[in-house]
């Protein structure tokens, strides 16, 4: 199981931080001609984009090529269960990437526009 996180990071703790707005960048095709587009604000994070690779590539089988457009590299913390306040910031739990409207998630290439639809459906 490859779960996306970053090797190396300058800072090991962030802020959460505010996401408002539409994406200005990432909203283009690079790579495949079918895109899976982002219509609202969210945190996806590294498990739901391993899951949705998975059930898109089960349905594919062997055909076509399949490019993951956003990588997870904020960190994400959370104090254990039982633990009283204060002790300082919790330790990183996951990682996500903030995803705004507009953002494309994962482009497709070398498939027809129905079975597309159906791959992205799963996902």
């Amino acid at each position: 199981m490859s779960i996306l996180m970053p090797k190396k990071v300058k800072h090991r703790k962030w802020r959460r931080g505010r996401s408002k707005g539409i994406e200005t960048r990432g909203n283009k095709l690079s790579f495949g001609s079918f895109g899976l587009v982002s219509l609202q604000t969210l945190w996806v994070t590294a498990r739901q984009l391993e899951a949705s690779r998975r059930a898109i590539l089960r349905y594919l089988k062997k055909g076509g090529k399949l490019w993951i457009r956003i990588f997870p590299d904020k960190p994400v913390t959370q104090k254990g269960t039982e633990v009283p306040m204060g002790g300082g910031k919790g330790s990183v739990d996951h990682y996500v990437f903030p995803v705004k409207p507009g953002r494309i998630i994962f482009e497709l290439d070398g498939l027809k526009e129905e079975v597309v639809k159906e791959a992205f459906g799963k996902a």
